[in-house]
């Protein structure tokens, strides 16, 4: 007998299997994954307004039962996702802390879509929901403000090893990084041919020439 089904007495003395809704069995990180992995694929599909928990739960091949236990409405599941694409922007930049390297994560940040081709296009849905959900919004802000943050941290580390401008503050460097990685990332997709395994070498070259200390500039000390 299932762990979702238990006995009940008939009158006739007998017992019946009643189905009940319980714990599903299995791994539930593995799940949630799979779950949000078939909502990005609707919203990539079909756009987020197209999206629902019927639409997810088909395509992750369930029932929409086994959504709501883990996510209770479309805006919790939703909010998961764009949590989990912020995670992934983490562990890009978590091998850095030490000896940042501003031209491989930059290189990383464009190619983020290669590996998952979905990525931007969920994301691009959901900033666009994020203008009209306050809630959501805030999401996306605390979790971008926190990519700044640890970006900001690396060029500082880079400032004080002598390899990053320090005429600038990191956390405005950190600003104009990010957009240079995001804008790269976006276009990508749209453009192919601008991103061509030689002129995204010149490309890189000429983002650490920005952020470089100017010609004639004074290392500092531990460089």
């Amino acid at each position: 007998m299932s762990e979702n089904s238990t006995r009940r007495v008939r009158r006739d003395g007998g017992t019946a299997a009643v189905v009940r809704r319980g714990r599903p069995t299995g791994d539930r990180a593995a799940k949630r994954a799979e779950l949000l992995a078939a909502a990005a694929s609707v919203i990539a599909q079909e756009g987020y307004a197209n999206t629902s928990l019927r639409k997810v739960a088909q395509r992750a091949g369930c029932t929409t039962g086994a959504v709501t236990y883990y996510f209770a409405n479309k805006e919790e599941l939703v909010t998961a996702l764009a949590e989990s694409r912020f995670d992934s922007f983490d562990a890009m930049l978590a091998t850095e802390r030490s000896q940042p390297d501003i031209r491989a994560i930059l290189e990383r940040w464009l190619f983020r879509n290669t590996g998952d081709p979905e990525f931007w296009p969920v994301m691009s849905q959901l900033l666009v929901h994020a203008r009209h959900e306050p809630a959501f919004a805030a999401v996306i802000e605390r979790r971008y403000a926190r990519l700044r943050d640890v970006l900001a941290a690396l060029l500082a580390t880079g400032q004080a090893q002598g390899t990053v401008r320090d005429d600038i503050p990191a956390d405005l460097l950190a600003d104009q990084v990010g957009a240079l990685g995001d804008g790269w990332m976006l276009m990508l997709p749209i453009e192919p041919k601008r991103f061509t395994a030689s002129r995204v070498q010149v490309l890189l070259d000429a983002a650490i020439t920005l952020i470089s200390p100017p010609p004639g500039a004074r290392r500092t000390s531990g460089s």
